[in-house]
C-alpha cells in the first residue's frame, strides 16, 4: 500500500505540495481542498491506515501530531481565534484516504454538530 498511497509519496517528496514541515515522523502540508482559509494535513511519514491501526508505542506519535498542530495552529494566526482537528476514521467517518492523518481547520466560525 506504502507505494501508491499518495501520503506516503507526499512524505518521501515523491509528489510535489505545499509542505510546510517534515521531519523523521511527521509532515504537514496544505490541503489541495480546503475548506477554511487554514486547512493543513498532519500525517505521519510511515504508512499507517487509520486511527485503528495505532498500536501500543505510537503514543508518542500522536503526542508529537497534536503538538505540530499547536505549532502551526501558531504559525496561521488561528491559535488564539480557534481552530479545529480533525481525525476522520473509515468510510462512515469521512476518510477519503487511507492514511491517518489530522486536519487542522481554522480561519473561520466552526459549527456544531460537524458533518
Amino acid at each position: 500500500m506504502t507505494d501508491t498511497c499518495i501520503f506516503c509519496q507526499i512524505a518521501r517528496s515523491e509528489i510535489k505540495t505545499d509542505l510546510l514541515f517534515h521531519d523523521d515522523l511527521l509532515s504537514a502540508f496544505r490541503d489541495i481542498n480546503p475548506v477554511a482559509s487554514t486547512h493543513i494535513l498532519i500525517v505521519p511519514n510511515r504508512h499507517v491506515e487509520s486511527l485503528n491501526q495505532l498500536v501500543a508505542g505510537d503514543e508518542a506519535l500522536i503526542g508529537r501530531m497534536f503538538s505540530l498542530a499547536r505549532e502551526l495552529a501558531g504559525r496561521e494566526d488561528v491559535r488564539e481565534t480557534g481552530y479545529r482537528l480533525v481525525a476522520n476514521t473509515g468510510p462512515n467517518g469521512g476518510q477519503t484516504v487511507s492514511h491517518f492523518h489530522l486536519h487542522l481547520i481554522g480561519g473561520r466560525q466552526m459549527h456544531w454538530p460537524p458533518g
